[in-house]
């Protein structure tokens, strides 16, 4: 199991800060690295991607040291307010433009900066209070207010949000993570008391959540068809005993040689299992 952040009391503003961004960018990089995952970039390959690479992920995932580290600065001990929301909404753009530029104009991180930026920001609010449930709602409160400096345009998943009427990543916020919450924390835990490695535990963690997300990048390239065939063969996975039995591995590499068939890359649930592992090794029970 991975060594989780101890915040104490005696913790300035800044330390608290520095340590909450080196988490959340150790947990990208983790995600990152984690293999097997199907259709998505890890240590064996680039899954259903042309443009990214595992360097470009963990080159990606640094840029946005300094944008996580502003963040818990800003959000030190301050209420869910307009300002706040402001402010994070700036540093978010500004850390996606870092991203861009880092990137070369590829869009690695782009959900996971809203994902994982809002749980850093709520982490820093209350620090003093840890518990996965309260941070994901302090979360909400901030995804809930509006920023009225926030740009009008249309991304892919928000595209595939209005074509499919399904909730996306603004929507995950707004209900408090439920994804994180209710499928991925539970599995990761679950998998680890069954003595699954910490790899496989993570992996089944991923995978409980493409058991039930409707994932925006899945849709955006494979429509409905290919998230049924994600949700089920996520689901088929978990019903043989996870990663760590003979049955989930072969379960797993027939779910993705069905999704590199389609093309298809759960990109949201990727950000959702990063945002779980920085909130496993910050909350307490």
């Amino acid at each position: 199991m991975p060594q989780t952040l101890t915040i104490g009391a005696v913790l300035t503003a800044q330390e608290l800060a520095e340590r909450l961004a080196d988490t959340a960018t150790q947990a990208l990089i983790d995600e990152a690295r984690l293999s097997p995952k199907p259709g998505l970039v890890d240590s064996r390959s680039s899954g259903a991607h042309q443009d990214l690479t595992l360097d470009l992920m963990v080159r990606s995932a640094r840029s946005l040291t300094p944008t996580f580290y502003a963040l818990a600065l800003h959000s030190w001990q301050r209420p869910a307010d307009i300002a706040l929301r402001q402010e994070v909404g700036r540093l978010g753009r500004a850390g996606e433009a870092q991203m861009m530029a880092e990137t070369g104009g590829v869009n690695t991180h782009r959900g996971a900066i809203w994902a994982m930026g809002l749980l850093v920001s709520a982490v820093a609010m209350q620090p003093e209070n840890l518990i996965p449930q309260h941070i994901a709602q302090r979360a909400a409160k901030i995804a809930k207010l509006p920023d009225a400096f926030s740009p009008k345009k249309f991304s892919k998943g928000s595209h595939a949000v209005q074509r499919y009427q399904v909730p996306g990543a603004r929507e995950e916020a707004q209900s408090g993570f439920p994804h994180i919450l209710d499928c991925a924390l539970p599995q990761l835990h679950h998998s680890r008391t069954r003595g699954a490695s910490e790899s496989e535990a993570q992996v089944d963690a991923l995978l409980a959540v493409m058991t039930r997300l409707s994932d925006t990048c899945v849709l955006s390239r494979g429509g409905l068809p290919a998230l049924e065939a994600m949700h089920q063969g996520a689901q088929a996975v978990l019903d043989a005993g996870g990663l760590q039995t003979r049955a989930g591995k072969q379960r797993l590499r027939h779910l993705e040689q069905r999704m590199l068939a389609d093309n298809t890359s759960p990109g949201g649930a990727a950000d959702l299992l990063a945002a779980t592992l920085f909130l496993d090794r910050v909350s307490v029970a």
